[in-house]
């Protein structure tokens, strides 16, 4: 047997009209009316119509767990399980659902309090670095202050994040390719969104986490496991701490994996997995179209 990886996009990856297709299945159309009715909105007017807000945190990270955990379901429903998982940022949530470390609904909540607070938390900036010399990033970092590196993607890919003008500083000195600012409110994944992240600590602690079935790797602490309290601390410092997928794309083949499937929508996470670890099998499913018979 393949082992095989399932990996879930975080928030950037959101298209319009992601998640439409699933309505035609009385289950995925079930699981949109439980999500209304925990969200207050409805999701599937703002993934079919509403592309400003579906772009804004407070919408973007409660409609990407809905879509990835419905996919996901219905690929367990059709035979199929992961021998591990794990997410980007907010696909970390659906990971651990898929793990079985809490309920469907507990981590719709905690997704929702989640992004009302890092909606909450303006100010700062966040930015992507594409093909840049990276001894001349890590020397320009450590001597700004207020900037870290927020998502280490890949070799070729990070995302720095901190207050305006250290991000411009370091996007001023650092020869990159491409440098683009993120159409994100806050330096997420850095220090300055502290008091969102203490909030959302007590938040954490009131809800029970179970051991998971599969493996995880974490995003701050990319070692596979399924100790529940050893997920919730790693979740608790995710917030203010770095994303670090290029060790997630280099720990799955140390962890035996030889297949991963990327589920939900864009294929980010298959992208970066291919520079880290080209000898992987890579898949995406996106849409209802994409699941197997």
């Amino acid at each position: 047997m393949t082992k095989t990886a399932w990996v879930f996009p975080g928030q950037g990856s959101q298209a319009l009209g992601m998640g439409i297709d699933l309505l035609d299945i009385p289950s995925a159309k079930n699981r949109f009316a439980q999500a209304e009715e925990i969200l207050g909105w409805s999701l599937i007017n703002i993934c079919k119509n509403e592309e400003e807000k579906l772009s804004q945190t407070l919408y973007t990270q409660p409609s990407l767990y809905v879509v990835e955990s419905i996919l996901a379901d219905l690929l367990r429903e059709r035979g199929h399980k992961p021998d591990l998982v794990a997410g980007h940022s907010l696909g970390e949530y659906t990971a651990l659902y898929i793990a079985g470390v809490f309920e469907w609904s507990v981590g719709l909540y905690l997704v929702k309090r989640r992004a009302e607070l890092m909606d909450s938390a303006v100010g700062g900036m966040m930015a992507a670095l594409m093909n840049f010399d990276c001894e001349q990033l890590e020397k320009v970092i450590a001597q700004t202050p207020d900037v870290v590196i927020a998502n280490d993607n890949s070799s070729a890919q990070v995302v720095i994040s901190g207050t305006t003008e250290a991000v411009q500083a370091v996007m001023g000195q650092v020869k990159a390719k491409r440098a683009i600012p993120l159409k994100v409110s806050g330096a997420f994944h850095s220090h300055l969104i502290a008091p969102a992240a203490a909030e959302f600590q007590d938040i954490l602690e009131s809800v029970e986490f179970q051991p998971a079935t599969v493996p995880v790797l974490s995003n701050v602490e990319p070692i596979s496991s399924i100790d529940a309290a050893t997920l919730k601390q790693r979740l608790n410092k995710q917030m203010t701490g770095s994303v670090k997928w290029r060790e997630i794309s280099l720990q799955l083949p140390a962890n035996g994996i030889q297949q991963v499937i990327e589920i939900g929508p864009g294929k980010v996470l298959t992208g970066l997995i291919k520079r880290s670890s080209p000898d992987l099998i890579l898949k995406n499913i996106q849409s209802a179209a994409d699941l197997p018979d």
